[in-house]
């Protein structure tokens, strides 16, 4: 390859040049913000490569050193697969690499010193070395880190080193899928120490369907320091479920504060390790609780239907033998605390003919919305409402509904 065209191609990679676990941004000169935690990437990452190579000028230098660290990678990533990787020209390896991570570096005029990742395209070095882009992967698991410092725990109340360690961390390599929060929005109100604790499945299962999820991961750090800049001591626990079932538990140290970031990024290493360890197990599976109910058909005899009454005025149903009219209605109602959510739905689930009865949008202090469905035509539903005191407006599937007599609090 042309000299001028290698130096282009390398200098498209410096602008992709990421945070490494050091958390050291080394080859350039900008404010560190914290970066998204939404990372979907799709590439095989090589870390560790060591590089001390010399050129007429600083860059010449840095570009033979990233070369290198290209060849290397591709050897290590082909060992580590299991595969034979031989040499492939400098052009292949440009077409496949998508990022070049910087994990330390010393840069002189016509020296490079430096300890680099490669990342490697799935799709393409996958198809050269012969091995399925697809491998075992979890199912998508709502991570919520919880640090504790000084006596107190955060989550994502405030900006915290833990979750900043999280955030710097690259799924590329490993089969858990995490879902990570950025932290905005209501993640503070929603993911906290206070959901972490709360066994109850109903809010559980509100919190996963909000943020595309169907379980839980909380990894744990528990920070203490031993004097002010001196050593550091982090006791790391990974834990799984709603009710949050330890997976492993470790400790680790450093010297100086210093180091903190190294501290932390090493423990989220080996608690992903873990959480791989614990799914090739057949561990990790969600529990069946969190999952919205999906009503079966029950299958019905094969008879000649016939039309028999329907007693509304008594609530009672009675549906022709193979006849399905189960119909979606959408209930708003006033929840002003939790336990009028879960009033609410349980008032609702208790009627004849409801199948199921969940919340779809919760507004503490406000109005949320329900989705019942329901056995017969809602007409029924709502005489069955009102026979049981509750005030119902609304037509065809959409309700409003408020206790007899109370103005906000449907419990």
């Amino acid at each position: 390859m042309p000299p001028r065209r290698f130096s282009i191609s390398l200098r498209l990679l410096l602008a992709a040049v990421l945070v490494a676990s050091g958390g050291l941004l080394l080859a350039q000169d900008a404010d560190v913000t914290t970066p998204s935690m939404q990372d979907a990437t799709g590439s095989y990452e090589v870390s560790g490569i060591r590089v001390d190579v010399t050129g007429k000028t600083a860059d010449a230098a840095r570009l033979a050193g990233w070369r290198i660290a290209q060849r290397q990678g591709w050897l290590m990533l082909g060992k580590r697969l299991g595969v034979g990787a031989g040499q492939v020209s400098d052009g292949t390896l440009d077409s496949m690499v998508t990022g070049i991570i910087v994990e330390n570096e010393q840069i002189g005029p016509n020296r490079y010193i430096a300890r680099l990742g490669v990342l490697f395209s799935r799709g393409k070095a996958g198809a050269i070395l012969g091995v399925a882009g697809d491998t075992q992967r979890s199912t998508q698991m709502l991570t919520i880190p919880i640090e504790y410092s000084g006596g107190a725990a955060i989550a994502f109340e405030q900006e915290s080193e833990w979750q900043k360690a999280w955030a710097r961390f690259r799924t590329a390599n490993t089969s858990i899928d995490y879902v990570r929060p950025n932290g905005t929005g209501g993640d503070s109100l929603l993911l906290n120490l206070g959901q972490v604790t709360r066994p109850g499945r109903a809010w559980w299962r509100t919190v996963l369907d909000q943020y595309g999820s169907n379980d839980v991961l909380v990894p744990i750090v528990r920070l203490s320091r031993q004097w002010p800049g001196g050593p550091v001591i982090g006791a790391f626990e990974a834990r799984h479920g709603p009710d949050s079932r330890l997976v492993t538990r470790f400790t680790l140290r450093v010297s100086n504060g210093d180091a903190m970031a190294a501290l932390l990024d090493e423990g989220v290493k080996r608690i992903d390790a873990a959480y791989q360890a614990e799914l090739s197990a057949g561990g990790l599976q969600p529990d069946s609780s969190l999952a919205f109910y999906s009503p079966i058909p029950t299958p019905t005899p094969t008879e000649t239907p016939t039309d028999l009454p329907t007693d509304a005025a008594t609530g009672a149903i009675t549906l022709t033998p193979g006849e399905s009219t189960m119909t979606s209605i959408t209930v708003q109602v006033d929840t002003a605390s939790a336990g009028a959510v879960t009033a609410t739905e349980s008032a609702l689930r208790g009627l004849p003919g409801v199948r199921s009865a969940n919340t779809t949008s919760l507004a503490l202090g406000g109005v949320s919305v329900m989705r019942v469905t329901f056995d017969a035509d809602p007409a029924l539903f709502r005489a069955e409402l009102e026979a049981r005191g509750w005030t119902v407006s609304g037509s065809g599937t959409t309700f409003r509904i408020r206790r007899a007599g109370a103005e906000s609090n449907p419990g």
